[in-house]
């Protein structure tokens, strides 16, 4: 029996492989979780101040046991991702052999070049074998950016879905769901960001023409990656307002892909910012501009952003507030100490025009996010389809009182104000689901110096996510595979909260991201075991009786490593 290369990876890494007869309704399955070994060293963020040399990249994205001697053989199948390989065709499917259960579905991220600038699947061979590794260990779906950069590309209106329709499909005949992230935001100078991929062209013209299209700092540097949101209701792209293009590029989606949705394409995720947040890009790692763990700076210094402050100072009665925004809260490297605006005795954010300032800047983002999803509401109401937003993991500095990486980002938290309370409440009345990052993050693991607090932060989100009853689902921020990592997103998954007085749990987890790392031996061991441990949440199954299951699974499948092996030489 002629057997694939994604049959080798299932094999060879120790995930659960289904063997059916097209012609029979039996199903043959063995099921397996990899072995449990003692916990790696754990990852640890290391600081500087800012005026050392080197920096740090964020814990943010948007950029997932060897069998003796078939080590080297894996190797191979993991080189997919750079090199196309002939494989002989696989004559039985591989199914994920777990039934669903209570727990919590993980979805995995695709490449960011899954589509390549041509409209063309990237590295066909390698993916189609990826997917189905992905469904052998249980896995629920992949999340996949469908940007805007790529498929609009040429001219306003002019759609091009090739390569996304083949993935799609691809997707729907291995059995797996599909998160579709509506990508607005150029990809690349970011965290996690191995690929280029600019906006449109005809919107780069336009940006070329209008600068002040593009986000501003104070100092006059401009930000390219996402449109400012000052302009969101302007005709400022050859007749459209930019939200206007947002929904046309969503429609199209739809009607192109109306055949999908429900069955195999089963969330929207709509991109509002950098990254496909929602928040200022305040923290651009391009050019050095900022590093890990900075305040960032404000963006609201473009001509349509002052425009909504000058309006705003003089509604308030305030109008030499309406002139700029805060230029005394230091620049991209500082720390919250460093600066009268940050600083947590009489700094600026604390006064009356901080309160004013920072409610206006953060009441745009919101703002922002009412436009856009009432758009996604309207245009996917009814086929199926879940719509959610993804919340940056801002964790730096969160232990002080200003929280001034979270403000400058448009997240107007404090020690005295909660700003993810409002973020909730404008998902729920869209009935939107709350996306946040640093899940697998734990506080000790970071950097001290800094208060970082990923942990309380979580836990602050879950409880806002409570209070206004919004589904919270979640996402690792940078590639993690050791077991520390995972235990930490099964604990903070649960929403173990007082307010959580139904015992919810997240409704789904997505994994950063297949690439080579996740299907080297140790680390797909780890996955197999996170991906079956988080689906059996809450069912009676122990730890010992996964590791016994992975032991097993190990042991039948060695012939199929062996064959693999033969098959690769």
């Amino acid at each position: 029996m002629a057997l694939n290369l994604t049959h080798q990876i299932g094999a060879l890494a120790g995930a659960s492989i289904s063997t059916t007869d097209t012609n029979s309704s039996s199903v043959e399955s063995v099921s397996a979780s990899p072995k449990w070994r003692s916990p790696t060293a754990s990852l640890t963020c290391k600081t500087q101040r800012p005026d050392a040399i080197d920096g740090l990249s964020p814990p943010l994205s948007p950029c997932r046991s060897p069998l003796g001697s078939t080590r080297r053989d894996l190797s191979v199948a993991c080189q997919a991702f750079a090199t196309e390989m002939e494989s002989p065709v696989l004559e039985h499917q591989v199914r994920g052999a777990q039934t669903k259960g209570t727990g919590v579905p993980v979805y995995v991220m695709m490449p960011l070049d899954s589509v390549t600038m041509n409209n063309s699947v990237n590295r066909k061979k390698a993916m189609n074998a990826s997917l189905q590794a992905l469904k052998s260990a249980g896995v629920e779906g992949v999340m996949m950016d469908v940007w805007w950069g790529l498929v609009e590309r040429e001219a306003p209106g002019a759609y091009n879905w090739g390569g996304y329709a083949e993935l799609f499909e691809m997707a729907k005949k291995h059995g797996l769901k599909v998160q579709a992230v509506m990508s607005f935001h150029k990809c690349g100078g970011n965290v996690g960001d191995s690929v280029t991929i600019p906006l449109p062209k005809w919107v780069v013209e336009e940006v070329d023409k209008d600068p002040d299209l593009a986000y501003t700092d104070q100092w006059g540097r401009r930000n390219c990656e996402y449109l400012s949101l000052g302009a969101d209701t302007l005709p400022v792209l050859k007749g459209r307002t930019p939200v206007q293009c947002y929904a046309d590029f969503m429609r199209a989606f739809r009607d192109n892909f109306k055949h999908l949705l429900s069955d195999t394409i089963v969330e929207i995720q709509v991109g509002m910012g950098p990254a496909g947040e929602l928040r200022y890009p305040s923290y651009p790692e391009q050019n050095g501009t900022w590093r890990f763990p900075g305040i960032g700076a404000f963006q609201c210094f473009d001509k349509y952003m002052l425009s909504g402050l000058k309006a705003a100072a003089q509604a308030a009665g305030k109008p030499e507030w309406g002139s700029t925004g805060p230029t005394d809260a230091g620049e991209y490297n500082k720390w919250p100490e460093d600066t009268p605006f940050f600083r947590k005795d009489g700094g600026g954010w604390n006064s009356t025009y901080g309160e004013f300032f920072l409610g206006w800047y953060s009441q745009m983002l919101l703002d922002h996010g009412e436009r856009i999803l009432t758009s996604a509401k309207s245009l996917f109401e009814n086929h199926g389809v879940k719509i959610s937003v993804k919340i940056a993991g801002i964790h730096w500095h969160y232990g002080t009182r200003s929280h001034a990486p979270e403000l400058t980002a448009g997240y107007y938290n404090t020690r005295f104000r909660d700003g993810y309370i409002p973020i909730a409440q404008m998902l729920a009345r869209h009935g939107a689901i709350f996306n946040f990052t640093c899940i697998e993050m734990r506080d000790h693991e970071q950097p001290q110096e800094a208060q970082c607090l990923p942990e309380k932060l979580v836990r602050q989100v879950a409880i806002a996510t409570q209070k206004t009853n919004v589904p919270l689902a979640g996402e690792n921020a940078l590639p993690r595979y050791d077991n520390h990592a995972h235990k930490q997103i099964l604990e903070a998954s649960s929403l173990k909260v007082e307010e959580n007085t139904e015992g919810n749990q997240m409704c789904a987890f997505t994994y950063l991201r297949m690439n080579p790392h996740l299907f080297q031996p140790d680390n797909w061991r780890h996955f197999v075991a996170f991906v079956k441990t988080m689906k059996e949440k809450g069912s009676h199954k122990c730890r010992e009786q996964v590791e016994r299951e992975a032991e097993h699974f190990v042991h039948v499948t060695t012939p199929l490593v062996q064959e693999a092996a033969v098959l690769m030489r």
